[in-house]
């Protein structure tokens, strides 16, 4: 599972939180490991800084937004508040020992 945020999984003050922030915490609370990668770049209404990463989200998921989720099994989820849905609804499952 891949998540792909802008610089960072840091907490802003910002209103509701940063969305790679709330995006990252979910799958965590929900015992995933996500690999993060960070695109930087910057993609905000009509200001567009496109980075390699920026285009390998837009070829992914179809836009360069960021947070995008990308699960084990291929599907690409964007936007925050769905990745917080996604994560609370396929919690991790604990691997059982063997032997």
């Amino acid at each position: 599972m891949k998540l792909y945020v802008c610089w960072g999984t840091f907490q802003t003050p910002r209103p509701g939180g940063h969305p790679c922030a709330n995006a990252h915490d979910a799958l965590v609370e929900a015992g995933h490991d996500p690999e993060v990668v960070k695109v930087r770049g910057l993609v905000a209404g009509p200001v567009k800084w496109m980075t390699a990463g920026r285009n390998e989200v837009d070829e992914l998921s179809g836009q360069a937004v960021v947070p995008v989720l990308i699960t084990d099994e291929g599907e690409a989820i964007h936007e925050s508040k769905r990745i917080v849905d996604w994560a609370r609804q396929h919690p991790a499952v604990a691997q059982q020992p063997t032997g």
